[in-house]
């Protein structure tokens, strides 16, 4: 694990509680900012977006806080980049909670409801890795804790990292170049979960 104190700026844009998320990294020895400032974002090495919620909610308060072209900028320049649960989804074209939402667009798909006859998807579920990927490598075990009702749907197969099945078959993790994401809460994850977040903070572009 990293011992390095790596600059991250976890998005603060008031969708559900990222105290785990701060613990998390600072079990790695990471230097953590909870902002939504500018200038933070500008200065960060790693950016995080958690959340917990609905898609239009997400959307709506990034927009509310000014900050969706910085967020844009940054990724672009080669920022790594985690979207955690709500955090992965809003990185869609679009979702389809509550309506049609426009999301980030910065990975091509959308964010629809699980067909399970058991929804929210709540606990500890296996995820089976897809691809080659950094950020599901060497992990002790596969197993992750989810809450969710949607899932991104990526047009591209190929940024696919992990799948979970419950009810059917739905993307668990997705890494395109920066920009990696987890439907699963890493920071609820044990030892598994710290590593996923290990290996993000040793991504180098």
């Amino acid at each position: 694990m990293t011992t390095s104190f790596k600059k991250v700026v976890i998005i603060d844009y008031q969708m559900g509680n990222v105290a785990s998320v701060i613990k998390a990294f600072e079990k790695l020895g990471a230097k953590i900012k909870l902002s939504r400032n500018k200038n933070d974002i500008e200065k960060a090495e790693y950016l995080v977006l958690p959340g917990v919620g609905a898609f239009g909610d997400g959307m709506k308060n990034l927009k509310q806080f000014g900050i969706i072209d910085v967020l844009s900028r940054q990724v672009k320049k080669g920022v790594p980049f985690l979207g955690i649960c709500l955090g992965m989804q809003l990185l869609a074209e679009r979702g389809y909670e509550f309506g049609e939402c426009k999301g980030l667009g910065w990975i091509k798909g959308k964010v629809i409801k699980l067909k399970s006859p058991t929804v929210p998807h709540i606990g500890w579920n296996d995820v089976k890795v897809t691809k080659n990927k950094k950020i599901l490598s060497n992990l002790p075990d596969n197993n992750f804790y989810f809450i969710h009702s949607y899932f991104l749907k990526p047009n591209n197969k190929s940024i696919i990292a992990a799948t979970c099945k419950h009810g059917h078959e739905f993307t668990a993790a997705i890494e395109q170049g920066n920009i990696w994401g987890t439907q699963f809460h890493p920071e609820k994850s044990q030892s598994s979960g710290l590593k996923v977040l290990d290996n993000f903070l040793n991504y180098h572009a």
